[in-house]
């Protein structure tokens, strides 16, 4: 099975998406301009790790979804940070509850990968599908494979070519490559 992954720093500071097989993705750069997150992120993209964990995580703790999924994604990675799947599972659950697609499209990879939680393609799919129906390509592109792979849902080329269809409109290029 094929995910992509974006990592925080190389999705950021390079805009390039990644292909791996167990990854997540980075948080939309939106965030009240009042608050420490554009400094968060700021540190984050020259890669000062500790700074932007610092920053971010009273803000991920006041409720903020963004700072809560890039805390996931820094766990995810092992960003200033040690590697800790439970953690980045817990701050991508918080987010996405909230409805923040690039954290439902990240627990969706750690529900397909078994990474903290038990292996669950059911799971994954439905994480997948709230951010795909949101229009976020990576998500669209994974639930594509898991249509065209029978993975929690009926095998369906169709579907898998409609969601392949939709990320490669917005360019994802494994998406293109699918169809």
């Amino acid at each position: 099975m094929k995910f992509r992954f974006m990592g925080l720093v190389l999705a950021m500071a390079a805009g390039l998406a990644a292909a791996s097989p167990a990854a997540s993705q980075p948080i939309a750069k939106a965030a009240p301009a009042d608050s420490q997150f554009d400094p968060a992120l700021a540190a984050a993209q020259r890669g000062d790790f500790a700074t932007a964990y610092r920053l971010w995580r009273p803000l991920a703790e006041q409720g903020l979804a963004q700072a809560q999924n890039n805390l996931g994604v820094m766990y995810d990675n092992g960003q200033g940070v040690a590697q800790d799947d439970a953690a980045a599972v817990g701050w991508y659950r918080k987010a996405a509850e909230q409805g923040l697609a690039q954290a439902q499209s990240n627990l969706g990879l750690m529900y397909a990968n078994g990474r903290a939680v038990p292996q669950d393609d059911a799971a994954a799919v439905g994480w997948y599908r709230k951010a795909a129906e949101q229009g976020l390509a990576q998500a669209q592109y994974n639930l594509g494979v898991m249509y065209e792979s029978g993975q929690g849902v009926a095998q369906d080329d169709a579907a898998a070519a409609g969601w392949f269809r939709k990320a490669a409109e917005q360019g994802d290029a494994p998406a293109q490559y699918n169809l």
